[in-house]
């Protein structure tokens, strides 16, 4: 573990921190576990040192250009067999604050009445009913979406799709120059939490049982992509090309323009693809 790095005095702060965790009847022992971790891995530093003389761009055979990609199979029961491995979680985590929202983001009205949320079950119906195939959706949701999401998907109960959702970890924030957790100063409100990033997903999905419940359903792959990203919808040429090269993880990019100051790029770091 990262711990076994620290200095002494941030040993010791984050052992103080360990200690006021563990008092936080809030979360579970798995989110205490995964937010002092973390915290162990910020005072080591683990994540600051890149030598950026080690990043390259990533090789032609890493970034495959979709029109190489070879064609899906014609037999429609050899589809509908892939697809009753998949699953397609959305990440459904954030607040329309940005949009002058105060719910989640996934309920906010696209166009002719229709949210985000509604075009995404539309688009499952769609495949579902043209392969005769299961393809359950899969909300992760935050503190802050979970009780809104629940009510909403009750609206569609009579839809073909199965429907299931699980939260993201709850990590408390930190008073910075006391080193301690905000809701041990006496902050019980949701100000003194946060849901960490996207990358939260795979523990959590662990930790909630969803993964051993899809698993035993014979669920072998999942499709991630955000909430309100409609463009992200199941390829069978992207999952065809997953599975015939036996790749444990695929993402499907486009080219960067101007436009896209937000977040990173794709770098190939000591022959990893970061």
């Amino acid at each position: 573990m990262a711990a076994a790095t620290l200095s002494t005095t941030d040993s010791e702060k984050l052992s103080k921190l360990q200690s006021a965790v563990a008092g936080l009847s809030q979360i579970s022992d798995n989110e205490k576990s995964g937010f002092v971790n973390l915290v162990s891995r910020y005072l080591s530093g683990e994540a600051q040192h890149v030598d950026w003389n080690k990043i390259q761009t990533p090789t032609d055979k890493v970034v495959v250009p979709y029109d190489s990609l070879a064609p899906t199979p014609e037999d429609p029961a050899e589809t509908k067999k892939l697809l009753d491995k998949l699953v397609v979680l959305k990440l459904n985590g954030g607040l329309g604050t940005t949009m002058g929202c105060t719910g989640p983001k996934s309920v906010i009205e696209v166009r002719n009445g229709l949210t985000f949320l509604d075009l995404i079950v539309i688009q499952i119906e769609s495949l579902n009913s043209k392969y005769g195939c299961n393809v359950p959706l899969l909300l992760m949701n935050s503190f802050n979406t979970h009780d809104d999401t629940q009510k909403i998907v009750e609206k569609y109960t009579k839809s073909n799709i199965e429907i299931h959702t699980f939260n993201q970890s709850q990590y408390p924030r930190l008073v910075a120059d006391e080193f301690v957790p905000l809701p041990c100063k006496g902050n019980t409100s949701k100000d003194g939490w946060y849901p960490p990033g996207h990358g939260d997903v795979f523990p959590s999905l662990k930790n909630s049982g969803k993964l051993d419940a899809l698993l035993s359903k014979g669920k072998e792959y999942v499709f991630v992509a955000n909430s309100d990203n409609l463009g992200a919808v199941v390829d069978l040429k992207i999952f065809n090309h997953l599975i015939r090269n036996k790749n444990e993880y695929c993402m499907e990019v486009t080219p960067k323009t101007l436009a896209d100051v937000k977040g990173g790029t794709l770098i190939s770091y000591e022959g990893k693809v970061q």
